[in-house]
């Protein structure tokens, strides 16, 4: 039972945590581009709304990660250790720092892009912010990975 939890949280993080990673990580470079018109910044809305769902809905299927997560960690018994509680306090921050920060950002950004033409310079602030906000979220992900292979101080056996 412990296997196929853990494959399933693995599997999940990988098809739902990596795509909402990267788009928004590339929506900022779109929204920069879209702002500046023409018919390239057609095409640059476009993908930048595309990275905006892919966010969105990558984000909502994101939550089984952590479902399946604290369901592997219980059956392993090892629901109490340091390294995952550190692990689950940190997928919290990244949760809430994408539903609360990233995604309304996003889509402040993409209103501000539908005005004609956008207001000079805050595109431009809007994806400062959200690269700082994603370059966190990808951070705190990439410290989960990393506790989630070494486990620190973990009694499991596996090193």
């Amino acid at each position: 039972m412990g296997a196929a939890l853990l494959a399933v949280h693995v599997l999940a993080a990988i098809v739902f945590i990596g795509p909402v990673t990267v788009a928004a990580s590339t929506f900022p470079r779109y929204a920069r581009a879209a702002s500046a018109g023409g018919a390239l910044g057609a095409s640059a809305t476009a993908s930048a709304t595309a990275m905006y769902r892919i966010t969105r809905t990558c984000a909502v299927l994101a939550v089984t990660v952590p479902a399946f997560g604290v369901g592997t960690a219980s059956v392993l018994g090892v629901l109490t250790q340091a390294w995952v509680v550190v692990s689950m306090v940190l997928t919290v921050a990244a949760g809430v720092l994408l539903a609360l920060g990233v995604v309304p950002q996003q889509r402040r950004t993409l209103t501000l892009l539908t005005q004609s033409p956008p207001p000079a310079g805050a595109v431009a602030g809007t994806s400062a912010r959200l690269m700082l906000m994603t370059g966190l979220f990808s951070l705190i992900w990439a410290t989960v990975v990393v506790l989630m292979i070494l486990r620190p101080g973990s009694t499991t056996g596996v090193s």
